[in-house]
């Protein structure tokens, strides 16, 4: 399928709430592990998330445009969806990313590679991926991926790094480890293997991947 990849601004908030927080809990993360501030409050998340996208998109937001509003829900026939937007597409998943001289816990990670100082603004990361059920395993994160390395390329982005889980033989990865992304999904957009890192997800361990953009 097509989708279209959108910056998450504060226009499309409503859309970012979607795939962040549809169930309106107070304890939601927002995609800021990374990027909240010292001292931020748990039900502050949301209003710095606002801000951040009314200045600089702390994500993009990937849209399955189907304007005959044709297609079958994941739990049976009818619609999709009921909160289509006018021009009938839907938002279908999400992608956080940033320069790592915006993620300030990443700069003093212990079980990440914090990279050097110099090359922080230029140096983009892919933090998490959100996909909506009924929409996973369809090239919605491969589509926001290949999203993520355009817009931090034009961003000035000289290198995109990730620290996806790498799957298990024959195994499927849980939902609750996936969303940092996986080995092969990288490696498909033309990202490079680095090295193994000490953090894990859902108990698997990730690794440094990269993609030079000076070099594609």
């Amino acid at each position: 399928m097509a989708y279209r990849i959108e910056p998450a601004t504060s226009a499309r908030f409503d859309d970012v709430v979607t795939l962040l927080n549809p169930r309106g809990r107070a304890e939601a993360c927002w995609c800021l592990h990374w990027r909240q501030p010292p001292g931020l409050p748990v039900g502050g998340r949301e209003q710095h998330l606002r801000e951040l996208c009314a200045h600089e998109p702390p994500g993009l937001l990937a849209y399955l445009d189907e304007p005959d509003g044709g297609g079958a829900r994941a739990d049976g026939p009818g619609p999709v969806d009921t909160d289509r937007a006018v021009d009938g597409s839907t938002v279908v998943g999400w992608v956080g990313l940033a320069p790592r001289s915006a993620a300030v816990a990443l700069q003093r990670s212990r079980v990440l590679p914090v990279g050097e100082p110099e090359e922080w603004p230029t140096t983009w990361v892919v933090r998490c991926f959100v996909v909506r059920v009924g929409h996973r395993g369809r090239g919605v994160a491969r589509a926001l991926l290949r999203g993520a390395v355009e817009h931090a390329r034009s961003r000035g982005g000289r290198v995109v790094e990730g620290f996806p889980v790498e799957p298990e033989a024959d195994r499927r990865v849980p939902v609750s480890a996936a969303f940092v992304g996986t080995v092969p999904l990288f490696e498909s957009e033309g990202f490079e293997t680095v090295g193994g890192t000490l953090a894990t997800s859902g108990r698997l361990p990730r690794w440094h991947l990269r993609r030079d953009l000076s070099s594609s």
